[in-house]
């Protein structure tokens, strides 16, 4: 009598087990949704869930962020700095492998994927199109204890747990600025940098929203970790 399609399922599921336990067989770090997340590791699906994961470990967030090359931050402790926004799981980020316009707290998991998405997405992009890294950025900010567009009866803006960065201007290496608000539609370079900066936001924020969201974007990029791939 021939076994069964379950019991022979069954069979593979326990012998591919053994080979797990054993060592035959492993599960690359950024496949493997139990491993820390280190800034290095390529982007996969894990890659996001972990970072989610990440808001309510504290710990394992500043461990993760500790991998990052170049980066100055201080941990901060919980506090409300405005009635109504406490923060919880924040640092105030000095500089990354580029400079900001001035240093801002946000939540630990949004300065994390920021540090990924500055190493595997948006320096490569600069060098390729640009033929120069990003020096530093210039940004408006991350934290404002406040409704989305201020609208008294709407929801909280990401921005009042500091979990989203709106990013105005990148200033390169050589000099050259590139702004969201005067290049988003040039033709040449700079304007292939900036759509594509946006796209590739897209796969380690929540939400990446640009000019051609609304006009309450024109002239910035917001960067936020509610959602999952709301890309406008």
């Amino acid at each position: 009598m021939k076994p069964s399609f379950s019991t022979l399922f069954l069979l593979l599921l326990i012998a591919i087990g053994v080979a797990f336990d054993k060592g035959v067989l492993t599960v690359p770090r950024e496949w493997n949704p139990f491993a820390p997340l280190v800034v290095s590791d390529p982007f996969t699906p894990m890659t996001r869930l972990k970072l989610k994961a990440l808001a309510d470990d504290r710990d394992a967030c500043l461990a993760a962020l500790d991998t990052a090359p170049e980066i100055a931050y201080t941990p901060l402790e919980d506090y409300t700095p405005v009635a109504g926004c406490p923060l919880e799981n924040v640092v105030r980020l000095s500089r990354a492998q580029v400079a900001f316009s001035s240093s801002f707290v946000a939540s630990c998991p949004l300065v994390l994927a920021w540090t990924m998405y500055e190493q595997h997405e948006l320096q490569p992009l600069a060098e390729r199109l640009l033929g120069a890294r990003v020096a530093s950025v210039q940004h408006y900010g991350s934290f404002a204890c406040r409704n989305i567009y201020h609208r008294e009866n709407a929801r909280r803006s990401e921005h009042a747990t500091a979990s989203a960065l709106d990013v105005a201007a990148f200033r390169l290496a050589d000099g050259r600025s590139v702004s969201v608000l005067n290049d988003w539609d040039d033709a040449s370079e700079k304007g292939t940098f900036l759509h594509d900066a946006k796209a590739g936001a897209c796969q380690y924020f929540g939400t990446a929203l640009g000019p051609d969201y609304n006009a309450a974007h024109a002239n910035h990029f917001h960067f936020g970790m509610r959602g999952v791939s709301f890309c406008h």
